[in-house]
């Protein structure tokens, strides 16, 4: 039985939409919701489900005595992070922090208070020209293309060792690129972004090159099922899943945009991250261990434009 559940980072664009789950998931469970708010999503506070048992502290995990806010707590979310990719170049000190050095923190409490650890990496840290990679590929094929996807990739690493040296129970999900609708949800990755541009009549900014490029994509809907997954099946197994909902380019986002938005425009831009690369990322290993796959591409692209049609008239 979960009797109390760990959100870092707990107002963001995954965070507001899980903690919402959670009471129906496991009645009476106690949340703790930890958030430094320096993004300003209070509205991710709001309307929470009246059955459910939530305390919210505004700490920066980087700073906080985490110790008494783990104790006795079955498990702890780690989704406290600068996730802006493109943006990271800038502030690879501040990356370092926020992202590593807080992980690190986040692992050592729960060590000391003895809870499981789900830590949120990314597909971004592939960085290959192979048509596709999995979890078993090599180092050759791991080649993070900015200071965002290091700090996953030496994330992944430091649990990795954690594990095998201090016992901790942990689960590392590679998540691929989020769209989807909740309370936080960010418009800075690709297809948030582009809907985002559509409905506004902004052009709709697309990395030279990348039309299309295969990347990896993850519906929210199903990332919040993935979690509750691995609850459910206490899969601490110190394994690395890739977790993703379809492999598409840039063409078949738009194409979708398309049918509901007419007359997108479409600005090509510069970026620096080497976005030549194109490759599709393989979950077998995640469907391996039982979990079914219901995201969907349309529905999360449909779902977003709807929430965003009174912005334009």
């Amino acid at each position: 039985m979960i009797k109390k559940i760990v959100v870092c980072g707990a107002l963001g664009h995954i965070g507001s939409r899980f903690i919402r789950t959670l009471p129906d998931q496991y009645p009476g469970v106690k949340v703790v919701m930890l958030d430094n708010l320096s993004s300003q999503r209070y509205s991710s506070l709001f309307n929470l489900p009246s059955h459910g048992h939530f305390r919210f502290f505004e700490k920066d995990v980087m700073a906080a005595d985490l110790v008494p806010l783990f104790d006795g707590a079955d498990l702890v979310l780690q989704l406290a992070a600068i996730t802006n990719a493109a943006g990271s170049f800038e502030i690879r000190e501040k990356v370092e922090r926020e992202n590593y050095l807080v992980t690190e923190r986040v692992a050592q409490a729960c060590l000391q208070v003895g809870a499981a650890l789900i830590n949120i990496s990314s597909t971004s840290v592939y960085g290959t020209q192979k048509d596709v990679v999995d979890e078993n590929c090599g180092a050759d094929d791991l080649q993070p293309q900015s200071p965002y996807a290091e700090t996953k990739l030496r994330e992944e690493q430091l649990l990795t060792a954690l594990g095998r040296s201090e016992g901790l129970r942990f689960v590392t999900c590679r998540f691929g690129t989020i769209f989807g609708v909740s309370p936080g949800m960010r418009f800075h990755t690709a297809v948030n972004k582009f809907c985002w541009q559509a409905v506004t009549g902004q052009p709709i900014t697309v990395w030279r090159t990348a039309l299309n490029q295969v990347r990896p994509y993850l519906d929210l809907e199903e990332a919040v099922s993935a979690l509750h997954f691995i609850i459910r099946n206490d899969l601490f197994d110190g394994n690395i899943y890739n977790v993703l909902t379809t492999n598409s380019t840039v063409k078949d986002i738009l194409d979708v945009i398309r049918s509901h938005v007419d007359d997108i425009a479409i600005e090509y831009v510069d970026t620096k991250i080497m976005n030549q690369l194109s490759y599709h990322v393989a979950n077998q290993r995640f469907r391996n261990q039982g979990f079914e796959s219901h995201g969907d591409l349309g529905r999360g692209i449909a779902d977003t434009i709807a929430l965003l049609r009174g912005v334009r008239s």
